[in-house]
């Protein structure tokens, strides 16, 4: 006899290891709040949800009435508890020690909290490499969920992924569920009735074991933060008509992943490829190979073609984001350095709170950049800096490291120079520019060369193309995935999106004009030295490192004429929001959102409300400021958008003045 479809209905909550307070009560009040209570009025309705442990921890805190309702529906038996790494990490980009200790951090968590102990996993952006597999299978997971794009890739067709398959590595097995890819975009943007329609006609009669499945898990942000959603999915009332809808069809059964497991039987062994999802291929590509993509894709959909040819149409995969972008791979390897650290520290030393600085400093969010992920976003890598700063500093307590060392912590060929004191790290590349890459203060818990260089991006592209009319591709008869939108939050002009031409680090140097290039002097004790001899004057640069204050000098050691500058990058958590601002001779001339000129100035200091601190600036004799913010052209859900990610102070001064030093003077409370 023929069975129903069985409907395991899924969804994901996540929100970034700090993020603002606002985001979260917004995302609560429109998605989170309604989409609960919904569910909990439909009894009989099954599904699957995943809250990242972080975000769970903060739900439970600040909006208890509604984790007890999800409480409730688990001990009801009409939710499934999905695991996950415990901040939300990629598993395939951390050791494997981090990876079982996150997962088993959040099985705990969710057995303590909730009162079940997940079989099944989220797997964060749905990046799979067969590396996961063995610290998976050791916590206790029994299966995980991945797009059917992963199982295309392998040859498998659309018709085959109505059930799960199994894989093996390193002598463990684990079963893997295909997401529908036409279910992702249908909920919640097709009309109910035409997405249970949809689901109805996916139930052909099988007889075998188990039945077949429909399979859907999805952001849980899709209903109600995307945009038109809240009004779409609430307020005129998808979620109800498609519960209800489903519920009424006797084609259709709803049922958990666990039960559907433990009832069926796998539909043979598979391997899939490393991949993610299809959009993620794209946006892990360089800017113009990333067009090329996008060209062959939308040629074989003119053509026809796609849907047969998609699986081989494959772009880059996820760790792509650590070549693409210089500062994402330097979080990653720093962030790698610490876990090795922590990892060899004695037992009796180690903390938990030392672990968790540790899985918070790991939280995906800000270590790429597409349509959701948040590289470009300050407050995000901040965040990830402070858990990486604090850690560093308490295993700095327990195992000391020199005063200064060199290593080549991003694996590009060129060593870095660590200057620390204990109160102030300051790392040095040593690829020609002399210039700092990281300034950390360890009271703060704050790096101030914490910014991003602008460079090409493939959502340029559209940019140039769509001006600022925006385009919304609708769904059928529903509303637009924000996949399909392009929408502006700001005014975007060319010069917006120009390439910088160098680094954007603390005192980059410039003579008439033209980047320095400089030597290191290893050999001179104290401090970090260089030397450039620039066939007119030779210039000696020193960097030193005395209490909270970083002493930078200058000494041209022949005479010549000409106009030197230095360009300083600061990550001041404010940004152009109102807590920021810059202090000269007892007054406030602007904010770090506009821009400032003073044609001789000794001292200034840059006061932040969101650090709690701030950094004063002091300068042997007078030069000239020009300060400015940085900004660079992001692509969010919500549209296109211009993100302040540093403040850019360019000091200018005639090489007749020989010698100069520049301090940085860092305290918790700015001091005018």
């Amino acid at each position: 006899m023929s069975q129903p479809i069985s409907l395991l209905f899924g969804v994901h909550a996540h929100q970034p290891v700090g993020n603002f307070p606002e985001v979260l009560a917004d995302a609560h009040l429109r998605c989170y709040k309604p989409f609960l209570r919904v569910l909990y009025r439909y009894p009989d309705f099954h599904f699957a949800v995943h809250f990242s442990g972080w975000l769970l921890d903060y739900l439970i805190e600040h909006y208890p009435e509604d984790m007890a309702l999800l409480q409730e529906m688990v001990a009801r038996g009409q939710v499934e508890l999905f695991g996950a790494g415990d901040t939300e990490p990629v598993l395939a980009v951390i050791p494997n020690r981090d990876r079982i200790g996150q997962i088993q951090t959040f099985s705990d968590k969710l057995e303590m909290k909730l009162g079940q102990r997940p079989h099944g996993a989220w797997l964060t952006e749905r990046v799979w490499e067969s590396t996961v597999v063995p610290a998976l299978v050791d916590c206790g997971i029994r299966y995980v969920i991945v797009d059917d794009y992963h199982f295309l890739c392998t040859g498998k067709t659309a018709a085959e992924l109505n059930g799960y398959f199994t894989t093996e590595e390193d002598g463990r097995t684990l079963d893997l569920f295909p997401i529908s890819e036409t279910l992702r975009y249908k909920l919640p943007f097709s009309p109910a009735n035409e997405a249970v329609a949809y689901i109805e006609s996916l139930a052909d009669g099988s007889t075998v074991d188990g039945g077949n499945a429909a399979i859907y898990f999805d952001d849980i942000e899709k209903f109600g933060i995307w945009p038109e959603t809240y009004q779409w999915v609430y307020e005129k009332g998808w979620l109800d008509q498609f519960i209800q809808g489903v519920l009424a069809s006797p084609k259709i059964r709803t049922q958990h992943y666990r039960d559907y497991h433990a009832a069926g039987k796998t539909r043979g062994v598979v391997y899939l490829p490393t991949t993610s999802y299809i959009e993620m291929n794209e946006w892990t590509l360089p800017a113009q190979p990333a067009n090329d993509y996008a060209d062959l894709v939308q040629q074989a959909k003119a053509d026809g073609r796609y849907e047969r040819d998609k699986a081989f149409l494959r772009g880059g995969i996820w760790k792509n984001f650590f070549s693409l972008y210089p500062e994402s791979n330097w979080m990653h390897k720093r962030m790698l350095g610490l876990s090795t650290r922590l990892a060899t520290l004695p037992q009796e030393q180690r903390t938990a709170t030392m672990q968790q600085k540790l899985y918070e400093s790991q939280a995906n969010d800000a270590y790429w950049h597409g349509l959701f992920g948040g590289l470009y976003l300050p407050h995000l890598r901040r965040a990830v800096y402070n858990d990486m700063v604090e850690l560093e500093a308490m295993l700095d307590t327990c195992a000391p490291r020199p005063a200064r060392f060199m290593e080549d912590t991003d694996l590009d060929g060129v060593d870095e120079v660590y200057l620390q004191n204990g109160v102030l790290q300051a790392v040095l590349k040593l690829d020609g520019n002399a210039c700092i890459c990281e300034l950390d203060a360890y009271a703060l818990k704050h790096n101030f060369g914490d910014t991003l260089r602008r460079q090409a991006e493939h959502y340029y592209r559209q940019i140039q193309q769509q001006g600022e009319g925006g385009l919304n591709e609708r769904s059928d008869t529903g509303i637009a995935s924000a996949h399909e939108r392009i929408n502006f939050k700001h005014k975007i002009n060319a010069a917006d999106m120009e390439a910088d031409d160098h680094v954007r680090g603390l005192f980059v140097d410039r003579l008439n004009g033209a980047l320095m290039n400089y030597r290191h002097e290893p050999s001179i004790a104290g401090g970090v030295h260089f030397w450039a001899d620039t066939s007119r004057p030779s210039l000696s640069k020193s960097f030193e490192l005395v209490g909270n204050r970083l002493h930078v000098s200058y000494r041209f050691t022949s005479k010549a004429e000409g106009i030197f500058s230095t360009e300083i990058n600061l990550a001041m958590p404010s940004c152009d929001g109102w807590g920021g601002r810059y202090i000269y001779q007892g007054q406030i001339p602007s904010g770090f959102g506009q821009p400032l000129e003073l044609a001789a100035m000794n001292e200034i200091t840059l006061d932040d409300d969101v650090l709690a601190g701030g950094i004063t600036l002091h300068v042997s004799s007078p030069v000239a400021l020009a300060a400015q913010p940085h900004y660079s052209v992001s692509q969010s859900e919500g549209g296109f958008e211009k993100i302040m990610q540093a403040v850019t102070l360019k000091l200018e001064w005639p090489t007749t003045a020989q010698e100069l030093t520049i301090t940085l003077e860092i305290n918790p409370k700015a001091t005018a």
